[in-house]
């Protein structure tokens, strides 16, 4: 069974999710990734990460590259775009990362929250119980180091915040196929 991974167009088989980090990873080994590669990756039209880039969603990129880490901040955004409006994924993601545009204050490194996010993406069946939705949360942080005290606490609020959106946004997108299908009937 394919499953489409958030915020991008790309597929693959649902027992191979738990690879997409390293999938991701190995995208940066020539370096960073142009913008019509990283317009590839997730569906946008350039123009629309120029813009997020201009609006100081995200720092700029260096030598028309992209990193890692802006990628995965451009993926979070695209993710959450359908279930939350900006001025929210704006709040949602400054209240872990302060100023968008420095990365220097960061409490978690974009990537990193993407890719904890995808941990408990795969495994969403779980999260339909919100104790054991918290619980899987607190294991899948088990390994996060505190920059500062109090982050763990924000960055689990954050996840619970896009797991719901995401969640959200597939329920969408599946009711609006259901509905479309009733033509045929």
């Amino acid at each position: 069974m394919e499953w489409n991974i958030p915020g991008t167009v790309l597929s693959i088989p649902m027992d191979e999710a738990d690879q997409a980090q390293k999938n991701f990873e190995s995208m940066f080994l020539g370096g960073g990734m142009v913008l019509s590669q990283v317009a590839a990756v997730t569906g946008l039209e350039p123009y629309t990460i120029q813009n997020w880039v201009k609006r100081g969603f995200l720092t700029k990129p260096v030598a028309k590259k992209y990193t890692l880490r802006q990628l995965c901040r451009i993926i979070n955004i695209n993710m959450l775009k359908d279930a939350l409006q900006m001025e929210q994924i704006v709040s949602l993601m400054t209240y872990i990362n302060g100023n968008l545009d420095d990365e220097t204050d960061d409490l978690i490194d974009d990537s990193q929250l993407y890719f904890l996010f995808l941990r408990l993406a795969v495994h969403h069946r779980k999260m339909n119980d919100p104790d054991g939705r918290d619980a899987y949360i607190r294991q899948v942080l088990a390994d996060y180091a505190e920059p500062v005290p109090g982050a763990r606490d924000r960055v689990e609020k954050v996840l619970k915040v896009m797991l719901t959106a995401w969640a959200a946004s597939t329920m969408r997108q599946q009711a609006i196929t259901m509905a479309a299908e009733l033509k045929n009937d």
